[in-house]
């Protein structure tokens, strides 16, 4: 609209000189209490009521950049999609911006910053909610600098920087809560809870998240309490309570489509749902080659009722898998979203991985490493790097090359997890880092490289990269891969004989030499190859080192 400009020396609209499109100060406040008490239906009535604000925005109205604060805190409510914000920030120019008070110019950097991570552009969004939050007493408006710490927490943790998200989300909690606003305050406080969850403190955030809940539970703040189901539903996934997991989703999607059977959030509970049946399905996998087993050992014996049973059900999830994926890939049409698209890639791989459909799960897997590097979401990367690392694997174990050189699967399986490793590094997201040094063992451990020693290393740093976090549905990969360890390894044949006094007629002298070659160079393994490293820990000089190095092969002379 071609609103009536501001008088000079006048600040607000005249009274009784106000037109329906006008912006108010009443209006304003309408919005900022509806979100601070998290009465999401009321606010969106309010909006549509004003909708033709949107189509005839004029950036020159007194309240102009208020509103448009506000506007991008209802956009991340779901009121409305992204690109309606770009649409009024675009009206304010180079000349409008410059003209503007400084109050008035941070609420456009809080929209800025709204709309880059609304587009993924983490770096972006950070840069200008730090603005914003460098300027505090300028805002003049605690409420939204609140938010601003929730959204620059939330962009941090998309980094998979958890412990400076979980300041920030801490800040916009204590910033909410001196408001007295305990429903604001859960908004961070759902955040924080993810946070530590992560960080493996799994009491501790499931305590703070049911607090969450019992504020935001009479409110009409569908996608904050779909986000604290679809947590429940996270954690006990990770404890291995498939079945309970699996309800917690449910509960996060009926929760989301309470407000938008398209919202982006049902998206991303649909992919989770689809890996919690999916580890139900392996668990049936399992169950199907054991009785398989036994039959083999006892030919005579009749396959049993349940087995066919168990089939059965395992068809049913894998079609429940793929229609819970589809829907979700049909949401992300609507609202696109490259870690969100690029996770049901990921889950859609897994799926096709199970069925030994391995080219199908390496195109999945390959688009989500496309949509991942794009953004360089370094969690994402890693994700993806690890599922082709098992499909590489996998054509491995069963002796599937794709061309004359029988080695090159599993070379690009070592490729791909040492990658995986790298990106893992790049973030604070430990279970990550440990599903990395897990498949970089089990490569390790194939029937190409069948390095036994290197398989133990992973495994040490997969353990210690777990440090502090408590037992969950990961345990049970590690023991699997410790178990093969122990089978390819076993004792050496040399200390076997040595702890039975079997020396043959070599002196003590020579043994030391023999023990110092079998010790040194699985030291140096640990010690990052290290020589210096070597040396101080067994104290002996680096000379020494270098030489029983050189004399087994591991390191080349120089």
């Amino acid at each position: 609209m071609g609103g009536r400009k501001a008088t000079p020396g006048s600040e607000l609209p005249v009274e009784g000189d106000r037109r329906p499109t006008d912006i108010t100060e009443e209006l304003l406040t309408e919005l900022r209490e509806c979100l601070a008490q998290r009465c999401i239906e009321q606010g969106l009535s309010c909006l549509q009521k004003h909708a033709d604000l949107l189509d005839s925005f004029d950036a020159q109205q007194p309240y102009a950049p208020r509103f448009v604060g506000h506007l991008a805190q209802w956009v991340d409510v779901g009121a409305f999609n992204p690109s309606a914000l770009k649409g009024v920030l675009h009206r304010f120019d180079t000349k409008t911006r410059a003209g503007l008070s400084l109050n008035n110019f941070l609420y456009l950097r809080m929209a800025d910053g709204m709309l880059a991570m609304s587009e993924e552009e983490m770096d972006t969004a950070i840069s200008h909610f730090d603005f914003v939050l460098g300027l505090p007493e300028e805002l003049s408006d605690k409420e939204s600098l609140s938010i601003v710490y929730f959204w620059k927490a939330r962009c941090l943790r998309r980094r998979g920087e958890y412990e400076k998200a979980l300041i920030f989300a801490n800040k916009g909690k204590e910033s909410a809560l001196s408001l007295g606003l305990p429903r604001m305050a859960a908004l961070s406080e759902v955040l924080e809870s993810w946070i530590l969850f992560q960080r493996g403190k799994l009491k501790e955030a499931e305590q703070i998240s049911q607090h969450a809940e019992s504020v935001l539970r009479e409110t009409d703040d569908h996608v904050t309490l779909g986000n604290i189901y679809s947590f429940y539903g996270r954690m006990a996934r990770r404890a291995g309570r498939y079945d309970k997991a699996i309800e917690h989703f449910n509960q996060a999607i009926a929760e989301y489509r309470k407000r938008d059977a398209q919202h982006p959030n049902l998206a991303r509970s649909l992919a989770n749902i689809a890996l919690a049946k999916r580890a139900i399905a392996l668990q049936l996998r399992r169950k199907i080659d054991k009785q398989a087993e036994r039959r083999r050992k006892d030919p005579t014996s009749a396959p049993s009722s349940t087995a066919a049973e168990t089939r059965h059900r395992l068809e049913r999830l894998h079609a429940e898998i793929v229609q819970h994926l589809d829907e979700a890939t049909e949401i992300y049409s609507h609202h696109p979203n490259h870690h969100g698209v690029g996770t049901v890639q990921i889950n859609y791989a897994y799926a096709l991985l199970d069925d030994g459909d391995y080219s199908g799960a390496e195109a999945k897997a390959r688009n989500a490493y496309r949509l991942a590097e794009e953004k360089q979401d370094y969690i994402l990367m890693g994700r993806a790097r690890v599922v082709q690392c098992m499909i590489e694997n996998a054509r491995v174990e069963e002796e599937i090359s794709e061309g004359t050189d029988p080695g090159s699967n599993a070379r690009r399986a070592m490729d791909y997890i040492q990658e995986a490793v790298e990106f893992a590094k790049h973030t604070q997201n430990q279970r990550l880092l440990t599903n990395a040094y897990l498949w970089l063992g089990f490569t390790h451990c194939n029937a190409f490289f069948d390095d036994t020693d290197a398989a133990r290393e992973a495994y040490d740093r997969a353990i210690a990269s777990r440090k502090g976090t408590q037992q969950d549905n990961m345990w049970e990969d590690l023991q699997a891969l410790k178990a093969k360890i122990v089978r390819a390894g076993g004792i050496d044949p040399k200390l076997r004989a040595w702890s039975q006094g079997a020396l043959g007629d070599k002196s003590f002298q020579e043994i030391t030499e023999e023990f110092a070659e079998l010790i040194i160079p699985r030291v140096w393994e640990r010690e990052g190859r290290k020589v210096a490293r070597v040396a101080a820990k067994l104290k002996i000089s680096p000379k020494k080192v270098r030489r029983i190095l050189d004399r087994v092969g591991r390191r080349k002379p120089r």
